[in-house]
Parts: C-alpha cells; structure tokens; sequence
C-alpha cells in the first residue's frame, strides 16, 4: 500500500428540504385545512477514528464527500426523509486543519473519535406550521437551509512511541530491521528510506512502537533532498534516537547538522528526550570508537551509546535507554490524568 500523509478533500453537508403548501381536499369536508408537511433535515458530514488504517491513501482518489439532501416535505402532513450522513473515515493520528492549512479544526488520536465538520441544513416549514387563529390557510411554506461546503487538510502524524533521526545512511532502518519484525528498504546508498515506517520494539518484555522517518540532510528546512515533510511523524514520540554513522569523517558535524534541522522545523521536536547512538562500530577500532565517542559527547552534552545495529552490539542498551524515557513519560502522563479526574 502506497503511504500518502496528506490530503485536500472538499465537503458538503446536505441542504434541507423545501416545506409543502398543501391543503386538505376530502369529499364532504368543507374546511380541510392546510396540511403540508416539513422538509427533511440534510446530512451531517463527520470524521471518524478507526482502526486497520495506516496512511490516507483513499483520499487520493476520492476527493469530494458530500452528503444527502432532506427531502421535500408532502401534504397529509408528512415530513420529508432526512438525508443521509457521510463519513469519512481516518487513522489514527489524523489532524483535521482548515483550508489554510494552519488552524486545527480536529486531532484525531484514538480509535473511535468522531467529529462533526459540517452539519446539514434545517428542512423548511410546511404551510401547517403557520396556521393560526387569524389566518386559517396559510399559503406559504419555507424553502430549506442550504447545506455547508468547505475544503479541508487531512494531515497524518504516525502515533509512534520513539523515533529515529539521522542523515541519510545512518542505519535507521537497518536499527529498524533489526528490532522489530518491521522490513523497510535497506541499501547502501543515501534515501533508500522514500516514506515512514512504524516497527513494534520488544525489551525486557515491554513493547513500544518506533517510527523511522527519510533522512534528513542540511537544508531540508528549506525543501533540500526530501526536506522536513515527514518530520511531523515524530512529533507525537516521547524520545527520540539520534543516530550518527561512525565511519563519517566528522560525527560532531553530523549531530549539529540534524540539531539544526531540528530546532528550524519545531521548537517540540527539538526539546524532545534524545539518545544518541554512534552506528557501525563493527567497521571501527577501538581506538576510533573512543576518539569518535568523545567529539560526539562533547557536541551532544550527554552520554553517547556505541553500537552496531548491523550485528546486533549494544542495541540492547540503547532499547532500554528509550524504554526508561517512554516509562517515564507514559507515568507523568497517568498521573496526570489521575490528578484531573479526581474532585474534591
């Protein structure tokens, strides 16, 4: 299945139906009456959560919803048939952003959320509805409230515990492979990786979902090689792995460039928990990995784990660093959610 994260579908909300002027006519009844009826209400256009969805791809060839019209009401008093709703049906992690592509309409990040875009028209009133003391045979009717068209943005951010950053060729999808049953494209060449791919990471008998996005190189920010389009996959992550490929002839370099990268894109992403890893320490020496670890150190401001997502060494370790900070988060935010809930 082809991965697409964005797209513009435009919707309309069914109009209501016209009101009836009608009247009574039976044999020997001298004063029938009016007798129309009202039209039916139009149908709502809504959004909804579900899951077995993993990317928007449907709305590459889909891209109007439009929902039914109410019908027009009758005589003998009968009210027109409302129309029928639509749903459009999304991932998990969808943003729902209005026609500028800025302002969040919705975001949609459990199963079975459902949200209104766009209600349909009231039906217009029969003639019955104005039948008054004074005026015993109304002879109008309303004509129904016009539905609601509008263009919107379907944005999918991937729901992912941890994320990986990196240049390009840093192993991110080799690390990927290698912890998780998950199979992307993996080549000794830059941009193998063209789309996000999501993998589920067991550690101690814990599970966590990690997200490995393209590669990011200097100057994405400003739309070079894939640009940072795919950098909104890991805003919802709790930690972030930085990857930096130890045969690089400068790592220090490498971590400041994705750094950089980073704080242009979002302020969040760029505060995010990070572990850093240096990658392909089968293909160094000892000598090399201590020389390397230390620029890396020095440059990060923090502990820098040695590993080789190729054979396996020290993957370990660096699955427990982002278990601890993934923990960690997911306890501030139960009892967060405690400490709210809870009324005197």
């Amino acid at each position: 299945m082809k991965f697409l994260d964005l797209a513009k579908v435009t919707i309309r909300s069914g109009s209501g139906g016209a009101g009836c002027t009608s009247f009574r006519r039976e044999k020997f009844i001298e004063f029938g009456g009016p007798d129309g009826g009202d039209g039916g209400c139009g149908g709502d256009v809504w959004v909804e959560c579900v899951p077995a969805l993993n990317t928007l791809i449907d709305f590459r060839y889909q891209q109007h919803f439009f929902a039914g019209n109410g019908r027009p009401g009758m005589g003998k008093q009968r009210t027109g048939k409302d129309g029928d709703d639509i749903v459009l049906k999304v991932p998990a992690g969808t943003e729902i952003l209005d026609d500028d592509g800025e302002t969040v309409i919705a975001d949609l990040t459990e199963v079975g959320q459902r949200i209104q875009l766009a209600k349909g028209g009231n039906g217009g009133w029969g003639n019955l509805r104005f039948k008054t003391s004074t005026n015993q045979s109304p002879r109008k009717a309303n004509p129904g409230q016009e539905g609601v068209e509008r263009e919107i943005w379907l944005r999918l951010k991937l729901i992912a515990d941890a994320g990986l950053a990196g240049l390009p060729n840093a192993g991110k999808s080799t690390f990927l492979a290698a912890t998780s049953n998950a199979r992307p494209k993996i080549a000794d060449y830059p941009f193998t990786t063209l789309h996000p791919n999501l993998g589920v990471v067991g550690i101690d008998q814990r599970e966590f979902v990690l997200a490995d996005i393209p590669g990011l190189i200097e100057g994405a920010s400003e739309g070079r090689g894939l640009g940072d389009q795919f950098l909104g996959h890991i805003e919802r992550c709790a930690v972030l792995l930085h990857l930096i490929d130890g045969t690089s002839e400068d790592v220090a370099e490498d971590f400041r460039t994705i750094d950089r990268e980073l704080a242009l894109y979002s302020e969040i992403v760029h505060e995010k928990p990070r572990v850093v890893g240096l990658n392909k320490a089968d293909a160094l020496t000892e000598d090399e990995i201590a020389e390397k670890r230390a620029a890396l150190e020095e440059a990060s401001g923090g502990r820098v784990y040695v590993l080789s997502a190729a054979t396996g060494k020290g993957v370990t370790e660096v699955l427990r660093a982002l278990w601890g900070e993934i923990s960690a988060q997911r306890e501030d935010a139960a009892r967060d959610e405690d400490d709210t809930s809870w009324q005197p």
